[in-house]
């Protein structure tokens, strides 16, 4: 393999892997030996040392990790620090009631009160950490179940789950026919 495809495989590697990987790994995967692969290693870290960029070469016993360079960590520190915007729509707010009420509960009792699946609601909720895996109901299949975190009580100012307001009947109804109509549309279309 030529060297500038080697060293971009093994960059994407890197990269992708967000930790240390074998030298000798790397070198099977771009199919040279070891003492070759260690070459073009040396070759891209003295380039990424020369030129002006965000990220290091760093280098362990028999292992290579990509790593954002020291003198960067202050902007790091800036955008950590800004905190992440969260955008919940109706339906991941109706899916976060769901599951902050029923807990714990699983997708298929969340998708029976709401009449239509909710994957992405929940994945929304997880990558948000306000909800999480609580463990597997003991059940054919073993479902997931989830709960609320911390955060979810942090984002809403409640300090226990049982801070919550009461639910509200006719709001719950209210729930019911906004699910049933998006049923309605999706099978329309």
């Amino acid at each position: 393999m030529e060297q500038a495809r080697a060293e971009a495989v093994i960059e994407a590697i890197l990269f992708a892997m967000g930790e240390s990987v074998e030298i000798s790994k790397l070198a099977e995967i771009i199919e040279e030996d070891v003492r070759t692969t260690k070459k073009i290693l040396a070759s891209m870290e003295e380039r990424y040392n020369q030129e002006d960029r965000g990220i290091a070469l760093t280098r362990f016993d028999n292992a290579v990790q990509l790593c954002t360079k020291a003198e960067m960590y202050e902007y790091l520190i800036k955008i950590a620090k800004s905190p992440r915007k969260m955008t919940l729509t109706d339906t991941v707010i109706e899916t976060l009631s769901i599951i902050a009420y029923k807990q714990p509960v699983t997708r298929m009792e969340i998708e029976k009160v709401r009449g239509v699946n909710c994957d992405h609601a929940i994945n929304k909720l997880l990558e948000y950490d306000l909800i999480k895996e609580l463990g597997r109901l003991d059940a054919p299949g073993r479902p997931l179940l989830f709960g609320t975190t911390e955060q979810f009580l942090r984002c809403f100012g409640v300090k226990s789950l049982e801070e919550l307001p009461e639910i509200n009947t006719v709001q719950l109804e209210e729930f019911k026919q906004q699910a049933e109509e998006e049923i309605q549309l999706k099978l329309n279309l």
